[in-house]
């Protein structure tokens, strides 16, 4: 059975669900309280140390529109609209009553994330992880900061009160760039420098002859090999051979034309893409001449020359481009370790994490759960100082008879660590890890870190609904065992 209906209602006919009062226990309401405002305040009035000029935008508004970004997954622009039309988001950016005006211009996101640098982006993670810690715990040890040293076993003589687990692990962040060959790179910054002939030639139309580019007969080679499925060395050798010519002549000719001009036409990003152009020219031309595919600095993108290349060895993609992450995970916190373009070994962030751990909490973790990386003995001989056990198997030759225990130990390290895969997965499947698509270093650096505490701030918010659960079951139960204490005698 099926009943017509009018589809076609007036908007003063509709009924708003919460009869004009916010429901107090929306997410967005829950996690407005589970930020430190005043702390970002703060920080972010540092940034206008002037009392003239525009009013700035409140800190509250520009912190809590890239949580609302990186939270929903939106683009700069549909962050704006869902802002505009949800009075809930407007409630967790401090708004006061409901508005339909549009609250900045979505180019200004920008600027917000330039604004959060990963410093304090950073320093507010800390904030948000420490809200879950009880009143009764203990106070942080003090010392262990930079250029102090933090007493040991061995020169205090004590056995340390080592509490909690600390899991490491490291991921690569990828970047929104195309994947990179060296015969496209080439053919891009060929591409490039046509442009830049063109700009700088403009001015001078008339006065001199436009320097040949041949930029036919270019886009002509190198879509002979581009095309071919699988190209035979010599081939791919020959048609690098061609593009490098060809930016060789455009460099050549730029230099020429700037030697008109007092102040360059070219604008700023112009400029920097003609600087990145220049150094992937020499290192593209060293990788030739000594037949390698190796260089310190890659360039992998003309756009970002930020991005490096990190060999991670995995079966899907055995080379990744974009930033490396490492991070440390307690009680399902995830703390930025280390943060780089660049590659570096993991296994070098363990003591500066495990010291960071204790001037957190106050005292070590009673155990490191980490992959082989960070089995350094280095790595071992300071957590056995310290009555810290790391996780995985001894060192040297493997004993004759397996020992039960030390194998069911390292079942359970095991499981532990699958919590750092997770948060990972989380972070790239859920959030925006899988890919960054800003295009600064600076605002990639930032928005990586905001979805380190979006995925905090969506922990804490579990924890709490658990907990709440929890005190509503402990007052289901306390009321049933009373009514049976009353009941249950009488009966027998």
């Amino acid at each position: 059975m099926y009943r017509k209906k009018n589809n076609q209602q007036t908007i003063d006919d509709f009924i708003l669900p919460f009869s004009g009062a916010l429901a107090a226990d929306n997410r967005w309401v829950v996690k407005s309280r589970l930020i430190p405002w005043d702390e970002i305040e703060g920080d972010y009035s540092d940034l206008f140390p002037s009392g003239t000029g525009n009013v700035a935008k409140p800190a509250r508004l520009a912190f809590g529109a890239l949580v609302i970004k990186e939270t929903l997954g939106l683009t700069d622009e549909e962050t704006v609209e869902q802002i505009r039309e949800n009075p809930y988001l407007q409630y967790f950016l401090g708004y006061k009553e409901y508005t339909n005006e549009k609250p900045f211009d979505p180019s200004l996101m920008v600027r917000f994330r330039k604004r959060f640098s990963a410093k304090k982006l950073n320093a507010i993670n800390e904030d948000i992880c420490k809200r879950d810690k009880k009143d009764d715990d203990e106070p942080p040890a003090t010392g262990g900061g930079p250029g102090q040293e933090v007493p040991n076993q061995k020169a205090s003589n004590e056995i340390p009160d080592n509490k909690g687990k600390l899991i490491m692990d490291a991921t690569c962040v990828p970047a929104d760039i195309r994947y990179p060959t060296d015969l496209s790179l080439l053919n891009e910054a060929r591409e490039k420098t046509e442009a830049i002939i063109d700009i700088l030639y403009e001015p001078l139309r008339g006065r001199i002859d436009k320097p040949r580019t041949y930029r036919k007969v270019a886009r002509n080679d190198y879509l002979a090999t581009a095309k071919m499925r699988q190209p035979r060395k010599k081939q791919l050798r020959w048609a690098l051979r061609k593009q490098l010519g060809y930016v060789r002549r455009n460099l050549k000719n730029i230099e020429q034309l700037e030697e008109y001009y007092m102040e360059s036409p070219l604008t700023l990003r112009q400029a920097l893409e003609l600087v990145t152009i220049k150094k992937l020219y020499r290192q593209q031309k060293y990788m030739y001449d000594h037949k390698t595919h190796s260089i310190e600095d890659r360039i992998v993108s003309i756009s970002q020359p930020h991005v490096r290349p990190i060999v991670r060895g995995k079966a899907r993609t055995n080379v990744e481009f974009g930033a490396k992450l490492a991070i440390s995970i307690v009680e399902g916190f995830a703390y930025l370790e280390k943060l780089s373009w660049d590659n570096f070994n993991e296994g070098m962030t363990l003591i500066e994490a495990v010291e960071r751990y204790r001037l957190r909490h106050g005292f070590y973790p009673e155990s490191v759960h980490v992959d082989k990386i960070y089995r350094t003995r280095g790595n071992i001989l300071y957590c056995t100082d310290r009555g810290i056990r790391i996780s995985g198997p001894k060192l040297g030759r493997p004993p004759k008879e397996p020992d039960k225990e030390a194998k069911k130990q390292a079942r359970q390290d095991a499981l532990d660590r699958n919590c750092s895969e997770g948060k990972f997965g989380e972070g790239k499947r859920r959030y925006g890890l899988n890919l960054i698509k800003a295009k600064l270093q600076e605002t990639s650096e930032t928005v990586i870190i905001m979805n380190l505490i979006v995925m905090n701030l969506a922990h804490l918010y579990r924890g709490l609904f658990v907990l709440f659960s929890k005190s509503v079951f402990r007052a289901y139960m306390r009321t049933f065992l009373l009514l049976a204490g009353r009941f249950l005698p009488a009966a027998a």
